[in-house]
C-alpha cells in the first residue's frame, strides 16, 4: 500500500531543523504527506513548512512534552542526537530515546524509523557510534516496529563530513594526515539516505529491521578529500603521520575546519573503525541503487550552490545574538559579510535604490573605488566595470550589472548578484527585505566561496576595505530609502545601522 496515499496517516519528523530532518520534511511535503515537526523551538520553521504542515513544541528529555506531538501518528522519525551536547552525551540519548518510545507506544504510533550509525558491533566502538547503537536499542524496546538504517559518512551540501572535506582542501595544500583519514568507509549521498527514509513508508508491518545503508564505493576521508581536490582543480599532498591522538587531531580540525573540538572528537573518534555495509539487505527491499563517490560529490557541490543562493543569511548568522559586523565570518565554510539596517519605510521605498544600483547611477558609496577594482580587473584579463547595465530603473534574470550578473531578482525582497570578474573563487552579493515591526529590516550579504588558500588570502586582504565600504553602502542605501519615503509624503527617521 502507499502511505501517501493515505490520508489517515500521519507522520511525525523530529530533528527537522537538523541537516537531515529539513530534507526529508520537503521530500514528505512534496509527496503531500500528512506531516508534524516537533521541535524544541517552533519560532524556527515559521513560515519554512508547507501550510497543512502541523508545528508543534516537543522535547525527548521531558516526557510530559510528548503525548500532543505523538497523538494521531502512524509513523514517527526519529532523527535527534546530542553529538554537540555538553555533560554525559551517552546518558542524554539514551534517556531520550526511552522516553519516546514510551510515549509513542502509548500514543498508538505503528512504527519508528531511525537513522543510527554504521559499524560493526564486535568492534571497540567510541561513544558516539556506542550511543547511536543504544538508542536503537532503546526505541525497540517500546515494542514499536522500529526501522533503523544504519550509515557513516553522508556526502550532500551542508553535511558535516562534506564541509570537513571542503575545508581541509580549501585551506591546506598540505595536510598531515593522522590514521583514521586511512579508515575504510562506505560513503553514501544524502539524496540516497533520504530515498531509504522515505521508502520506508512503504514496508508492511511486522518485525523490527535493521538495514545497513552505503553508496557504491568503499574509500576513505582520505580518498574523499583526493576526488575533491581533483573535482575542484586543486592538487593535495597528504602525509601520513599515524602518531596523532583523536584529542590532538579534533582540536586541529577546530583550527582549520568549521568544527569545533567537542564535535570534532566525536566524530573523529567514530572514524577510527572501519564502517562498510556487510549486510546487503537494503539493496534486496528497496528499489536503489546508491550513486558512487563521484556522482555524490558533484551531486553535493550542484545542490550547494543552490541552496547557498537560497539561505536566509541575516536568520542564520544573526541566530547566535546581535553583532555590529560580520564581515569574514566563516559560515559553512564560505566567508560572508552580514550587515543590517531597519527603517521606517515600505517594501517598495526600502527595494528602490536597490534595483537602482550600478550603472550610469553608479554605486551608493565609492563608486571612484568600485571602478578602480574594475581597472585592475581589466589589468589581469577580466570584464572590469564597463558593461554598465540594461535598464536604469529595473533588472531581470541574466542581465549584466557592471561586473556582476543578475542571478535572482524578486522585487520588492530579493536582489542576488554574481560576481564576473577574476577572483580566486566565486563572489556574491545579495540584498534582501523582510518586514519589521516598525518598518524593515535590509540585509545586505557579501559571500565568498574561496578556493584554496589563494582565496582565502585574497578575502582577508580585502577584509578592511569590506569594512569600510560595506558599512556606508548599506548606510547610503538607508538614506535613499528614507529619501524615496519622503518624495512620498512621509519624514521618517532612520535606525542605526548594525
Amino acid at each position: 500500500m502507499n502511505h501517501f496515499a493515505d490520508p489517515s496517516r500521519r507522520i511525525l519528523v523530529t530533528g527537522a531543523t537538523g541537516y537531515v530532518g529539513g530534507r526529508l520534511l520537503r521530500r514528505l511535503e512534496e509527496r503531500g504527506c500528512r506531516v508534524r515537526c516537533m521541535v524544541r523551538r517552533p519560532e524556527v520553521l515559521a513560515g519554512r513548512v508547507a501550510p497543512d504542515t502541523e508545528v508543534v513544541y516537543g522535547d525527548v528529555t521531558r516526557l510530559e512534552t510528548l503525548p500532543p506531538a505523538l497523538q494521531g501518528i502512524h509513523t514517527a522519525y526519529y532523527l535527534i542526537h546530542s553529538l554537540a551536547s555538553t555533560g554525559d552525551f551517552e546518558l542524554q540519548e539514551e534517556e531520550g530515546a526511552a522516553f519516546f518510545g514510551r510515549a509513542a507506544k502509548a500514543a498508538g504510533v505503528k512504527r519508528i524509523v531511525y537513522l543510527g550509525g554504521l559499524c560493526d558491533e564486535s568492534n571497540d566502538l567510541s561513544p558516539h557510534l556506542r550511543s547511536r547503537i543504544r538508542v536503537g536499542a532503546r526505541l525497540r524496546e517500546s515494542g514499536i516496529q522500529v526501522i533503523e538504517f544504519r550509515a557513516n559518512i553522508i556526502i550532500g551540501s551542508g553535511s558535516l563530513s562534506f564541509e570537513l572535506i571542503r575545508a581541509l582542501v580549501q585551506r591546506l595544500p598540505v595536510m598531515v594526515s593522522p590514521r583514521w583519514v586511512l579508515e575504510q568507509a562506505q560513503p553514501i549521498s544524502i539524496a540516497d539516505v533520504l530515498s531509504y527514509l522515505v521508502g520506508a513508508l512503504d514496508l508492511p508491518d511486522g518485525d523490527s529491521i535493521i538495514y545497513e545503508i552505503g553508496g557504491a564505493e568503499r574509500t576513505s576521508y582520505a580518498g574523499l578529500i583526493k576526488e575533491y581536490a581533483r573535482m575542484r582543480g586543486l592538487r593535495r599532498l597528504i602525509i601520513p603521520l599515524p602518531v596523532l591522538t583523536p584529542g590532538f587531531s579534533s582540536a586541529w580540525l577546530g583550527l582549520v575546519t568549521p568544527l569545533y573540538a567537542r564535535v570534532g572528537r566525536r566524530l573523529i573518534d567514530s572514524m577510527t573503525t572501519p564502517s562498510i555495509v556487510r549486510d546487503a539487505r537494503a539493496l534486496q527491499d528497496f528499489p536503489i541503487e546508491p550513486m558512487g563517490v563521484q556522482q555524490a560529490i558533484a551531486l553535493a557541490q550542484h545542490h550547494d550552490d543552490h541552496e547557498f543562493t537560497e539561505t536566509h543569511w541575516a536568520d542564520a548568522l544573526s541566530s547566535v545574538g546581535p553583532v555590529r559586523s560580520w564581515g569574514g565570518v566563516v559560515f559553512r565554510n564560505r566567508l560572508v559579510d552580514l550587515r543590517t539596517v531597519t527603517i521606517p519605510v515600505n517594501a517598495e521605498q526600502a527595494f528602490a535604490p536597490i534595483r537602482r544600483i550600478g550603472g550610469a547611477r553608479g554605486w551608493p558609496y565609492a563608486n571612484w573605488l568600485w571602478h578602480f577594482r574594475g581597472f585592475l580587473d581589466r589589468c589581469v584579463g577580466g570584464i572590469g566595470m564597463h558593461r554598465g547595465r540594461r535598464d536604469p530603473e529595473w533588472l531581470r534574470v541574466g542581465d549584466a550589472l557592471d561586473c556582476w550578473r543578475v542571478e535572482a531578482f524578486e522585487p520588492p525582497r530579493h536582489l542576488l548578484l554574481a560576481a564576473e570578474m577574476r577572483v580566486p573563487g566565486r563572489a556574491w552579493l545579495k540584498f534582501e527585505i523582510a518586514d519589521e515591526p516598525d518598518g524593515v529590516r535590509i540585509s545586505q550579504t557579501a559571500l565568498f566561496d574561496p578556493v584554496g588558500i589563494l582565496g582565502v588570502l585574497y578575502w582577508y586582504a580585502l577584509w578592511p576595505a569590506h569594512e569600510f565600504i560595506f558599512q556606508h553602502m548599506l548606510g547610503n542605501i538607508a538614506k535613499l530609502a528614507m529619501e524615496e519615503a519622503s518624495h512620498a509624503g512621509a519624514n521618517p527617521d532612520a535606525s542605526q545601522v548594525s
